[in-house]
């Protein structure tokens, strides 16, 4: 399978957030989102073998236990559901991260397995493509999450949300783009009395560089 990049950190947003985390980025997706930071993983990769990769996540990740599964897209891959049937047979917890244009209903579900489903706001050009049919199979255990850009995002999700009943479903998340920048985010949150979680993306602090700086979105 092609792989981008394999790495261990730390889960940088959502439900897990904090958590060491050993990171299996795939190759290839299937949606070009406006605000999209990891367009690197849209083509190219190198190709590795399922046996490969669980080489490297043993040797990385055995003190740790679990692993994320990202992309791109994982789960257009032909593989993706072998290696996480490996991870799971080999006791590690793994977080699937998906983008939401994809039915889930296909792949291993269990108590050992996350799955991060995003839906995508209009600000992202890819609303009109999302599978809302994968609300109706989160679990507990899972999480949704919303990317939003401004206002018009915001009160979409918020309609996503209580039509799906979201809130006694599963874990519901909105994290501003770019991952930082949330005072309005979370002002609206408060003004609405939505009971979710707002999650910043840790991960670009963490690890901010001093060529890299962090962007700040106006919410206006």
């Amino acid at each position: 399978m092609k792989i981008t990049e394999t790495f261990l950190s730390i889960q940088g947003e959502g439900i897990h957030s904090g958590i060491p985390s050993f990171f299996v980025r795939l190759s290839g997706c299937n949606l070009r989102c406006s605000y999209c930071d990891t367009k690197y993983s849209y083509s190219g990769g190198d190709e590795r073998s399922i046996k490969d990769i669980m080489s490297e996540v043993k040797e990385k990740s055995a003190d740790f236990k679990l692993v994320c599964i990202t992309g791109g897209e994982p789960l257009i891959k032909k593989d993706t559901k072998e290696l996480i049937n490996v991870l799971i047979k080999n006791k590690f917890k793994v977080d699937i991260e998906t983008n939401g244009s994809v039915l889930i209903d296909r792949f291993p579900n269990s108590n050992h397995i996350m799955y991060s489903l995003d839906i995508k706001c209009p600000s992202s050009k890819m609303s009109k493509r999302m599978k809302l049919e994968n609300l109706y199979l989160l679990k507990k255990k899972d999480q949704v999450k919303f990317i939003i850009g401004d206002r018009k995002d915001f009160l979409y999700a918020k309609s996503i949300v209580l039509k799906y009943g979201l809130i006694k479903k599963t874990n519901v998340i909105f994290s501003p783009i770019g991952g930082v920048y949330a005072n309005k985010l979370v002002r609206w949150v408060l003004q609405k009395k939505l009971n979710i979680r707002v999650s910043l993306q840790i991960h670009k602090v963490i690890w901010k560089s001093e060529k890299e700086e962090l962007q700040l979105v106006d919410y206006e």
